[in-house]
């Protein structure tokens, strides 16, 4: 393959990254999509209805994707979920951090790209603090944090990180079908528990927890089927073309924010290329502004006064470091991850989870609002 053929295929990758998420986006507008709000909705009114949304986009993600592994569409095993380093420390200080920060900013990254599509300049604020501190912790001087403090602590498994291989104890030749049972069970049980209440099955909660789900398999799709290179004409290696890694990606939030500040600033260097995550940011972000402009919902949102600007930058830094430590957000772990059936990612997203509920009782105590 030439270069002009990699050059080609890259633009491929982007523009079905961006059409995709510009459906997500767009559907995460109009259901009001939000994890942050879902767990509220949950500790303060024991209301699960917008959490049953994120459990069945969960459950879509995992069928669809261990599909997608069983039928040799895609190798999960070359994504940066299931390497055997499972660094726990990291996983649950960083989802621990994450949890906290996206209640002081009003919602996770995700939340905040469909925010901003709908008009939000708080939400622009906390986007762009939360990548400046991801970028902080992955290549700056808060990488000492990360690289030579939390993640010298792992555990290190013989095979992959999985579930399969971590409690199954299966051979590698059976681990796609093992991971698929797994999988495919965990992510049935996840959907049928969201349809056994009535209240998600209006058409909004079930676009969105279908719809979400499967812009993570098509995601998965795009970069591991679309993009994938057995032989680099250049390094000669196995490439996936439009990762920001090299490597098997679908969605997240965090370390794509940090990648868009480097490509902006370095705009007009041609070695800078746009990347799948970068495409996925912009694609949410317009899917939910042409959404909000066709229902006429576009709302300027500023910050009410300094107080609520330094919440929600406190909550921005500690989401850009968060996720960036925890390699993830509540899309990234908490859709993707899981959806690989990641131990790190569990683990993940149930800190990100005691981590928003010790920010929302935090905020109810001080000024007794979510």
């Amino acid at each position: 393959m030439s270069e002009l053929s990699l050059d080609t295929l890259r633009s491929t990758v982007l523009w079905s990254t961006f059409l995709v998420t510009f459906a997500m986006g767009a559907i995460m507008s109009r259901a009001n999509y939000d994890a942050m709000g879902a767990i509220a909705d949950v500790v303060n009114e024991r209301d699960w209805t917008r959490m049953r949304v994120w459990l069945c986009a969960i459950g879509v993600a995992m069928v669809g994707t261990q599909l997608l592994a069983l039928t040799d569409i895609i190798d999960l095993e070359k994504s940066r979920y299931l390497g055997p380093r499972f660094t726990w420390l990291s996983h649950l200080v960083g989802g621990l951090l994450f949890g906290f920060g996206m209640v002081l900013a009003s919602g996770c990254a995700a939340r905040s790209l469909v925010k901003i599509g709908g008009g939000s300049l708080k939400s622009l604020v906390v986007f762009l603090a939360m990548g400046v501190f991801a970028w902080l912790t992955l290549s700056g001087p808060l990488a000492l944090l990360k690289n030579d403090l939390l993640d010298r602590v792992a555990i290190v498994f013989a095979e992959a990180q999985d579930l399969s291989h971590v409690f199954a104890g299966t051979a590698a030749d059976k681990a796609p079908e093992v991971r698929l049972a797994m999988g495919g069970g965990l992510g049935m049980a996840l959907v049928v528990f969201a349809f056994m209440d009535r209240r998600f099955r209006r058409f909004d909660q079930v676009l969105a927890g279908v719809g979400v789900g499967l812009a993570v398999v098509g995601t998965w799709y795009i970069s591991g089927r679309l993009g994938h290179v057995d032989l680099d004409p250049i390094t000669l290696e196995e490439r996936f073309v439009g990762t920001y890694s090299g490597r098997l990606e679908s969605l997240s939030f965090v370390a794509p924010a940090a990648h868009l500040l480097q490509w902006l600033t370095h705009l007009a260097d041609r070695n800078e290329h746009l990347s799948l995550g970068i495409a996925a940011v912009l694609g949410t972000v317009t899917g939910s502004f042409a959404h909000s402009l066709a229902m006429r919902r576009l709302r300027l949102e500023t910050f009410e006064d300094r107080g609520d600007l330094a919440r929600h930058l406190v909550g921005a830094a500690m989401m850009g470091v968060g996720g960036a430590i925890a390699l993830g957000c509540t899309v990234g772990q908490g859709l993707s991850g899981l959806s690989t059936l990641s131990s790190g990612s569990i683990l993940t997203f149930c800190a990100i989870v005691a981590g928003a509920v010790a920010g929302i009782r935090f905020r109810g105590r001080r000024s007794g609002e979510i």
